[in-house]
C-alpha cells in the first residue's frame, strides 16, 4: 500500500475513534478524524483522503448519508469507503454495499482485521489508479501519433501541390521546346538541345518516382521523354 496514505476516520465514540487513530498511526498512516458525519463529509471534500473509515450510527448525519453525499461528488466518488458498524446483520451490510461501500468492519474488530481491510482497499485503489494512468498514457501516445500523421499528411499534400504547380508550368514549356526542335535541321545543335530536354525530364521523373502518389505527375514527363527519344532516333 501507499506509504503515508491519508485516512479519514469518522466516528462519534471517542474511545473507538482514539483506538483507530492509534492503530493506524502506528502503521505510518497519515490519519485525520471527525466526531460527526457532517464535519467528516466536509473534511473529505476539502482534503480528499485516500480512504475513509466511517461509523454507521451517528447523530445528525449517519454513515449512509455521508457515503451517499460523497458518491454524488466527482472528487470524492471513488474514494474507498469502509463502514464501521456494531450491527452485524446482513440487511445493514447489504444496504451499505448497495450505496457503494467498499468494505465493512464489525465492532469489536481486531488489529489484523482493521489493517487487512485498510491495506486491501488501498492496494486495489492503487491498482485502479495505475491502470487508469496506463490507459491515459496509451491514449496520449495514440493522440500524439495521430497528430504526427496529420502533420505528415499536410506536409505531403503541400509538397505535392507545389510539384503539381511546378509541373503545370514546366510541361508546357517542354512541349514548346520539343515542337521547336522538330523544325530544326538535324545537326549538333539540335542533338544537344534534345539531350538537355531528355536529361531534364529524366531527372524530374526520378525525383517524383520516390514520392507516394506521384504517378499522376510522372505520366506527362514520361511521354515527353519518350517523344524526345523518338525524335532523336529519327535523326
Amino acid at each position: 500500500y501507499k506509504i503515508m496514505a491519508k485516512i479519514l476516520v469518522i466516528e462519534d465514540e471517542p474511545d473507538v475513534r482514539n483506538n483507530l487513530l492509534e492503530l493506524l498511526e502506528s502503521e505510518d498512516f497519515d490519519v485525520a478524524s471527525s466526531e460527526n458525519g457532517l464535519m467528516g463529509a466536509l473534511w473529505a471534500q476539502q482534503y480528499l483522503p485516500d480512504l475513509i473509515i466511517c461509523d454507521v450510527m451517528m447523530p445528525e448525519i449517519d454513515g449512509y448519508e455521508v457515503l451517499a453525499a460523497l458518491r454524488e461528488e466527482a472528487s470524492t466518488a471513488t474514494i474507498p469507503f469502509v463502514f464501521l458498524t456494531a450491527m452485524a446483520d446482513k440487511a445493514n451490510v447489504r444496504q451499505g454495499m448497495e450505496l457503494g461501500a467498499d468494505d465493512y468492519l464489525t465492532k469489536p474488530f481486531t488489529r489484523e482485521e482493521l489493517l487487512g481491510a485498510v491495506t486491501t482497499r488501498l492496494a486495489k485503489q492503487q491498482a485502479v489508479a495505475q491502470q487508469y494512468q496506463a490507459e491515459h498514457n496509451r491514449a496520449e501516445a495514440l493522440k500524439q501519433r495521430v497528430l504526427e500523421l496529420q502533420q505528415h499528411i499536410e506536409i505531403k499534400e503541400e509538397v505535392l501541390q507545389q510539384l503539381q504547380q511546378n509541373l503545370s508550368s514546366t510541361v508546357p514549356k517542354l512541349n514548346i521546346a520539343i515542337n521547336i526542335l522538330k523544325n530544326l535541321t538535324p545537326g549538333a545543335q539540335r542533338d544537344r538541345c534534345l539531350a538537355i530536354i531528355q536529361t531534364a525530364c529524366a531527372e524530374e521523373i526520378s525525383m517524383l518516382s520516390q514520392l507516394p502518389y506521384s504517378k499522376m505527375f510522372t505520366t506527362e514527363l514520361s511521354e515527353l521523354l519518350q517523344q524526345c527519344e523518338i525524335n532523336n532516333n529519327e535523326t
